[in-house]
């Protein structure tokens, strides 16, 4: 198992103040994410999931996999859940060059728009959100990213739901333990963590519905 806390501490968040790691609000709030998708089957349980809670959250896209996968995209965007950049092919930015990772950036948003084309140019902003692969990229690509206009949306909560060391039951308790109001919460809609997804989500989704929340998308 991974050494990296499920929760993010306070001391990491204020080292890199410009990055959005957690929503200041005192109302019962909670922002579920999922990166790595579209993917088929996995996505779609996602959303009926959500959908049983009348719940929001934000997907970060793999470009690839929007490609490949348009229609589950265009559901996402439709069920009223929001989308961000994760690269189109899921880069670590330590080990790749600024520009190169700038254009796969700007590669992945530009299959955005096309799997959305029936909207007008205004939906633009709708894909200023942005999270790196693995949380790794170098300042300069951070500066470089910036300046396309996007927020970078890093997180409060890790499930580590693609740890295959982690259980079924400590990646629920990993969030429900340590979320609070206006936590950004992550998890992947992909294969590999489709296990721990699939027993942790409803758990979340069940018990901080019990406790008054609502599940957000981001705004930003």
């Amino acid at each position: 198992m991974s050494i990296i806390p499920a929760k993010t501490p306070e001391f990491v968040k204020s080292v890199f103040p410009n990055f959005v790691w957690n929503i200041s609000t005192e109302k019962k709030e909670l922002y579920l994410t999922f990166d790595d998708g579209p993917t088929p089957d996995i996505t779609e349980w996602v959303l009926n999931a959500l959908d049983a809670y009348n719940a929001k959250a934000t997907f970060f896209c793999i470009g690839n996999n929007i490609e490949k996968y348009p229609q589950i995209f265009k559901r996402i965007v439709a069920q009223g859940h929001k989308v961000g950049n994760h690269t189109y092919n899921h880069l670590k930015g330590w080990k790749c060059k600024t520009q190169v990772y700038v254009e796969d950036i700007v590669k992945a948003e530009t299959v955005m728009q096309q799997a959305y084309s029936n909207e007008s140019t205004e939906t633009h902003s709708k894909f200023k959100l942005f999270r790196p692969p693995y949380g790794k990229f170098k300042a300069n690509q951070a500066k470089a990213t910036q300046k396309l206009g996007y927020k970078i949306i890093l997180w409060d909560i890790l499930s580590f739901d693609w740890d295959q060391n982690v259980s079924e039951d400590q990646c629920s308790r990993n969030v429900i333990a340590s979320a609070k109001k206006g936590s950004i919460v992550v998890f992947h809609d992909s294969l590999k963590a489709s296990r721990n997804l699939k027993f942790a989500l409803p758990k979340v989704l069940e018990h901080f519905s019990k406790e008054n929340y609502v599940f957000k998308a981001l705004e930003l």
